[in-house]
């Protein structure tokens, strides 16, 4: 692959800017936060046919015959974290397991994370127990589900951590159902505790510090669908693919419910996704995608959401107080 001349990489980068806050009017604060928190150049969202190196480009999509198919039992898309850092001395290593029966897919781990945990919250973190159940061969449903100021645990990746929506709860009131990644209340890898100590996500980053560099397959939502990183095929054979970025702009202030600072519009976008934050692959399934910007991982659940028992059908507790935080 030739390199751009500085003048065409400068130019490049401004169009992706654009595309990946998906606004006409790009939030300068919220921008400065991004790039902070992404050091790396990122190339433009576009068609392309080989991926580029791994330091400027997100992670390569995989070849057709590592997908596992629809209704295949998915157990090789989830790491050994054995070889792992760990949460740092003192914390229990990370432990999760999947198997499946004929007709779902379940995954059990402790809730520890594989990587140094940095303290986001007042909240510690310890040891929870999950276990999630999920069609082995989920189905578009008649009518999406809502998300909208949904607590809880909505999807897990493949390290074992539970996924919540892109909003926190109803406290602080300063910060009811606020973005937290906009808030800056999110570690590197788009983490924190809550108030039961349960380490979760709000957002995905598929870098290898956070041990999801190498999964192209990051987690599956609780219809059963799996959430991909923002690479996908665009032909069976995976011979072409793009990044793919969401649809929603920014259209108010998500300090505190996001949902009605943020308004789903395709309009002009390349290789954007619908608003459950997902699209129909080439071999006619459907996925999600995690993406740079709101919301996140999924926006709506395309599926019917199977219900769960124990903490994963627990709702997200109120987050309490918390002073300011540096930045990560």
């Amino acid at each position: 692959m030739k390199r751009l001349p500085i003048a065409a990489s400068l130019l490049c980068l401004a169009a992706l800017l654009t595309a990946c806050f998906d606004s006409a009017s790009i939030d300068t604060t919220a921008l400065a936060r991004w790039l902070s928190q992404h050091p790396t150049t990122p190339t433009t969202p576009s068609t392309t046919t080989t991926p580029a190196a791994a330091t400027t480009t997100p992670p390569a999509a995989p070849l057709s015959t590592q997908l596992p198919a629809w209704g295949e039992c998915p157990t090789a898309v989830f790491p050994n974290l054995s070889s792992t850092a760990g949460a740092g001395a003192g914390y229990a290593m990370p432990a999760v397991s999947a198997n499946c029966t004929a007709t779902e897919v379940i995954v059990a781990s402790n809730g520890m994370p594989s990587y140094t945990f940095v303290s986001r919250t007042p909240n510690p973190l310890a040891v929870t127990t999950w276990s999630w159940h999920v069609p082995l061969r989920p189905v578009v449903a008649a009518a999406t589900t809502s998300i909208v100021d949904r607590g809880g645990t909505l999807g897990f990746t493949v390290t074992g951590l539970p996924i919540y929506g892109p909003t926190e709860g109803p406290t602080p009131v300063a910060e009811a159902y606020g973005d937290p990644v906009y808030n800056g209340i999110l570690d590197t890898c788009g983490g924190h505790t809550g108030p039961q100590s349960e380490y979760h996500y709000h957002a995905l980053h598929s870098i290898a510090a956070c041990n999801l560099n190498t999964s192209y397959i990051l987690g599956y939502a609780l219809d059963g669908f799996p959430i991909y990183n923002s690479v996908g095929c665009i032909d069976l054979a995976c011979t072409t693919t793009a990044v793919f970025v969401s649809g929603y702009d920014m259209t108010g202030n998500p300090h505190s419910h996001s949902w009605l600072a943020y308004t789903y519009n395709a309009t002009g976008k390349t290789n954007v996704l619908d608003q459950c934050n997902g699209r129909i692959g080439p071999d006619g399934t459907y996925r999600y995608h995690a993406t740079s910007g709101f919301p996140y991982t999924f926006g709506c659940f395309k599926g019917l959401p199977t219900a769960q028992s124990g903490n994963a059908a627990a709702p997200m507790p109120p987050m309490p107080p918390m002073p300011p935080m540096p930045a990560p």
